[in-house]
């Protein structure tokens, strides 16, 4: 029997979405659980998997395309019902053969000289009941059927942006070492591999064009623009950009914004993190900044709760858990998983949860649970080289943390020049429910747990 494959709801709020991508395409196999599509929301991109096992018999929604939750973008078929069907056109245009096929109810033993190897009909033989039953065989100039579920995890190596600039330069990923998460081919990467190449590279030229950045010549050419964007090139503007647009633009029309800008010392923080970092790399994990961060302002905002609640019309909703959004950055934009209940655990608990949302976000694989709940954001534009930023608050939040480089700069103590790891972190507050004496109270309090951190709570 037949099953829809629907466009789920990522998140409450979420009525619609957009298909980015389909992974697999119309006669593909596919198994449960096996990533389907791509889709776009205002709160998250993420890969689809399939419902149910069998064969792509129908695409009703094409990329590019909005739709409402639970419209029926595909129509997955058991394989055995889409062999039936594959069978009866495929034995219409028999007559113009001069050989006589052997009987379609043969099964057992499919021939491999009824159907010729420069047939490139859409349907497979209808003998072969075991799918592409043996691959290796095919002739090294031909495509097997194999080779497109093998572009398509290559696809998964890289973002849509990525693949748009390889396929306007004629440029094959898979002989592109990529410097991301797991391998995965970002835009500098590919932008890199142009100018080194002379742009336009044969599909066929496979690993050894991976050796070609090392020729690279004295003089590096220009960046391309911010975004992956070529010059020149007239984009439209992604779903999740379009998002973010139309929530930052409320979020400024909303909230009365207000930042202060505090400088903190991280010379306790650095010290702890020295002598605590291969114990937690041999736990699985990587010990940051960030998470000493993220347990000030969790400390924080028990102490100050005003700055842990949100506004509702004309009411102030003060929230029990200590939810944690922290941004990350993609190449196709920006997401913010949420750490949940973020006061309930450690350093090491949260530099787990940091390095899985991150990982997950790069890799198209948050639910929607992971991007919804956050009482307050920690966006870190330093990772970057910013001094400090003045971020928007993520409405109904009513404040955001700005973290900006921490570098070693000059600093007075005791009345001499030291040189010390420092950094500054600004608070976008809400001036319709923050003044300005508790902002500076709620900074206060982070400045004093980072700067007099103990070295035995890391």
């Amino acid at each position: 029997m037949p099953t829809d494959v629907v466009m789920p709801q990522m998140g409450e709020s979420i009525a619609e979405g957009t298909i980015v991508r389909w992974i697999k395409k119309v006669g593909d196999q596919v198994a449960r659980d096996e990533p389907l599509f791509e889709i776009s929301t205002d709160k998250v991109d993420a890969e689809i998997p399939s419902p149910a096992a069998g064969v792509v018999a129908e695409i009703r929604v094409q990329e590019g395309e909005t739709v409402p939750v639970n419209s029926v973008v595909a129509v997955i078929a058991p394989a055995a019902q889409q062999t039936e069907k594959t069978a009866a056109p495929a034995a219409a245009p028999a007559p113009a053969r001069s050989t006589p096929a052997p009987s379609p109810q043969g099964d057992g033993a499919p021939s491999v000289a009824s159907p010729p190897p420069e047939s490139k009909a859409a349907s497979p033989p209808p003998t072969t009941t075991p799918p592409r039953a043996a691959p290796q065989t095919l002739p090294s100039d031909e495509k097997p059927p194999e080779v497109e579920g093998i572009e398509d995890r290559l696809h998964q190596r890289s973002s849509p942006l990525v693949r748009k600039i390889a396929k306007d330069h004629n440029v094959d990923i898979s002989g592109i070492e990529g410097t991301g998460i797991a391998g995965r081919v970002t835009k500098r990467d590919i932008l890199d591999f142009i100018a080194h190449s002379g742009g336009s590279t044969p599909s066929g030229a496979g690993p050894s064009r991976a050796a070609a950045p090392s020729s690279a010549s004295p003089s590096r050419p220009a960046p391309a623009a911010a975004g992956g964007a070529v010059p020149g090139d007239v984009q439209p503007m992604s779903v999740m950009r379009k998002k973010i647009a139309e929530h930052m633009i409320m979020s400024r029309r909303t909230s009365a914004h207000v930042h202060s800008v505090f400088e903190v010392n991280f010379s306790n923080v650095a010290k702890a993190r020295d002598a605590k970092k291969g114990a937690y790399e041999k736990a699985g994990t990587k010990l940051t900044f960030m998470s000493f961060i993220i347990r000030a302002v969790t400390d924080a905002l028990r102490a100050v709760p005003i700055v842990n609640a949100s506004i509702d019309g004309e009411n102030v909703v003060y929230h029990r858990d200590v939810n944690i959004g922290v941004a990350v950055a993609l190449d196709w934009g920006l997401i913010v998983p949420v750490i949940k209940k973020a006061d309930e655990l450690n350093l090491l608990g949260l530099s787990r949860s940091l390095v899985d949302l991150a990982n997950r976000a790069r890799s198209k694989q948050l639910k929607p649970d992971d991007v919804t709940g956050a009482t307050f954001t920690i966006t870190n534009p330093g990772v970057f080289g910013a001094l400090f930023g003045m971020p928007i608050i993520s409405q109904p939040q009513v404040a955001i943390l700005g973290v900006g480089s921490i570098e070693k700069r000059p600093v007075v103590i005791d009345d001499a020049i030291a040189i010390r790891p420092m950094a500054y972190l600004t608070l976008g507050y809400d001036h319709r429910l923050i003044d300005g004496a508790v902002a500076d109270q709620f900074m206060s309090h982070i400045k004093q747990t980072i700067e007099h951190w103990d070295a035995t709570e890391a």
